[in-house]
């Protein structure tokens, strides 16, 4: 509410009727702010840690953009980073890994005011919380104040001081009281939540100098003082559109490389120079992303980004650029540490200060340590893309503390967010053109560390086919097909050699694939089941991770080949054995499929028969 309060009063359109409908259904004031919804929420916040780490994110944009076009009388980009952060916040994991990764790199115009009011919703903070944050954040590399929170001049003295410290982020913090100015619930934890109610209410406009009956009230002074501001800031802005115009026109090189970045332009043949691949030859999904990076990076100079210190597994090393670091911004390879959830919520910060398309990459098990920015990401729309790469139990001897099994559909589960499972060199490359042109929300990239052989496309589909989640790679032999099999993944493979199998012992069998199972659930009807055909009810899915999500797909007839238990340590082809994630059991499955199909089929009738 206090933020829009300050939207409101600032000019933003955010009108007194609009916070009348604070939380209420399709107003432009939910219960915490959402980005894309109110105008002026620079980020959507709520869940503790995210908005401190998005800052994070902002602060290096910045710091990056600044190097970049610097140089010259007037710098484009120059301007700090503010937040208000709270207890909550600063008891999160993420805030730690995030400010651990800002002092490390010194980003000095990042400037945080803690709301120190020592009150959560169970209590005290003395319940849970009595380290000495100060210290912590001196310990991070940070410039740390102190102040009374409602000491207005006191706090202006201190955000000058932080301004003036420019290489190191700084820490304000801020003692201050909850529900200040009221008889009864001031310093209260229920006040963290819970309205005052009306008598409250009153009484606490009285002690603050209000008409205590009037609601929703603003004093003409307050009107005033945000008019008189804004005008400020109207005159502060124009001047800068002003300075832009003759910088555009002093530096046409940079101009253009400005235009480049903030539309983040993706070139009509950026497909054309992605590297080819014989058919035949093996390489590893998490490899073909690699050398695909390698000339997406010097197409789209806004493409940055990194790993959790996994940046030799995960491929995601732009090898044309230097290491970012505190003494130099200029290098495109940020090392975020082992700090997943970090770095997704800093990917998030770097999208939305604009200029840049970020990628991160981990192993995929470890995609749940950054899960709560990656639900951000899609519920903000955010150009971002994830790079997941150990996609399966084929991780091997790591064993099942490394070996996804449900973190496939564990992404495909999340809104908005669209999960490719490529299954050859020449997808990865496609799926990374889909990813760079997509506006409305990020792309994860779920890739094998072992070698996958690359498809002959011209007896198979074209890998363009991923543009529409699933289409169908291989056709049967003869109509109607005796049975489909679905695959993602390093799977496509195995159902292919399966298919071969079936074939020479006179089966008609279409292979599906469907690196995008729910891109494929979005198509219309008609191609879903141009695809699959609705009277071909024998199907077989197979896909290295757990199986509820196919079994819509394969029916009461078909079977799903998968892994719904967790893994084992063992050399890979050891694990495709036991598992059966491999040709012989994915024939063998096939043909019980195929020959149990008249009986399922009576049993079915005759249960119809029976309701």
């Amino acid at each position: 509410m206090l933020l829009y309060a300050l939207l409101h009063l600032s000019g933003y359109a955010v009108t007194l009727d609009d916070i009348r409908n604070f939380r209420q259904w399709e107003s432009i004031t939910p219960g915490h702010p959402e980005h894309g919804l109110t105008p002026g929420v620079e980020t959507t916040t709520g869940p503790l840690g995210q908005g401190f780490a998005n800052g994070v994110g902002m602060a290096l944009a910045e710091k990056i953009l600044s190097g970049m076009f610097s140089g010259s009388d007037w710098n484009p980009v120059d301007h700090f980073t503010y937040a208000i952060v709270s207890d909550g916040d600063l008891m999160e994991g993420v805030s730690n890994e995030a400010a651990s990764l800002a002092g490390h790199l010194g980003l000095g115009k990042l400037i945080y005011l803690y709301d120190d009011n020592c009150i959560t919703i169970e209590g005290a903070t003395g319940l849970c919380f009595q380290e000495d944050v100060a210290a912590r954040f001196k310990a991070l590399g940070w410039h740390v104040q102190r102040v009374d929170g409602h000491d207005r001049a006191t706090a202006h003295k201190a955000l000058n001081k932080a301004r003036r410290v420019t290489d190191k982020p700084s820490l304000i913090l801020a003692r201050t009281h909850i529900a200040y100015g009221s008889p009864n619930k001031q310093d209260n934890a229920s006040s963290h939540g819970a309205p005052l109610g009306e008598e409250e209410v009153r009484l606490t406009k009285e002690k603050l100098g209000l008409p205590p009956d009037e609601k929703f009230f603003v004093p003409d002074v307050v009107r005033e003082h945000f008019a008189k501001r804004a005008n400020y800031l109207k005159n502060k802005c124009n001047r800068w559109k002003r300075n832009f115009k003759k910088w555009q026109a002093d530096n046409p090189e940079k101009a253009k490389l400005w235009d480049k970045l903030m539309t983040r332009e993706i070139p009509e043949d950026l497909s054309n120079r992605l590297p080819t691949y014989k058919p035949g030859e093996k390489i590893a999904t998490r490899n073909a992303s690699g050398k695909a990076l390698q000339t997406l990076a010097e197409t789209l100079p806004g493409l940055i980004g990194g790993s959790a210190d996994l940046a030799p597994s995960n491929q995601t090393i732009i090898k044309s650029s230097c290491s970012l670091c505190r003494d130099d911004f200029g290098g495109r390879n940020i090392h975020f540490g082992i700090r997943e959830h970090a770095m997704g919520s800093i990917m998030n910060g770097m999208a939305l200060h604009g200029g840049f398309i970020p990628y991160g990459g981990t192993f995929l098990v470890f995609c749940d340590y950054m899960r709560p920015a990656i639900r951000l990401a899609a519920l903000m729309k955010l150009k971002v893309v994830y790079i997941f790469t150990h996609d399966s139990i084929f991780v091997g001897e790591d064993g099942p503390t490394h070996q996804p099994v449900e973190q496939i559909q564990a992404l495909r589960a999340i809104p908005n967010l669209r999960v490719f499972r490529p299954s050859d060199a020449s997808e990865v490359n496609v799926a990374w053109v889909e990813a760079l042109r997509r506006d409305d929300g990020p792309t994860a990239l779920l890739l094998t560390r072992q070698n996958l052989p690359v498809l002959d496309r011209s007896k198979l589909a074209p890998a363009d086919g991923l543009k529409r989640g699933g289409y169908v790679l291989k056709r049967e032999r003869s109509s109607p097909a005796d049975l489909i099999i679905l695959a993602s993944g390093s799977e496509v493979s195995i159902s292919l050699e399966a298919a071969g199998i079936l074939e020479a012992e006179g089966k008609s069998v279409r292979v599906v694939a469907v690196p995008s199972i729910e891109l494929f659930a979005e198509q219309p009807e008609d191609y879903r089941n141009e695809v699959l055909p609705p009277e071909v009810l024998c199907r077989v899915s197979v896909e290295a991770g757990r199986t509820e999500c196919w079994k819509p797909y394969v029916g009461p007839f078909g079977e799903a080949v998968g892994v719904d238990n967790f893994g084992k340590s063992a050399p890979a082809s050891v694990l495709a054995e036991k598992y059966g994630i491999n040709t012989a059991h994915v024939v063998e499955v096939a043909r019980k499929v195929i020959n149990k199909f008249p009986e399922k089929m009576r049993n079915l009738k005759d249960k119809i028969k029976n309701y």
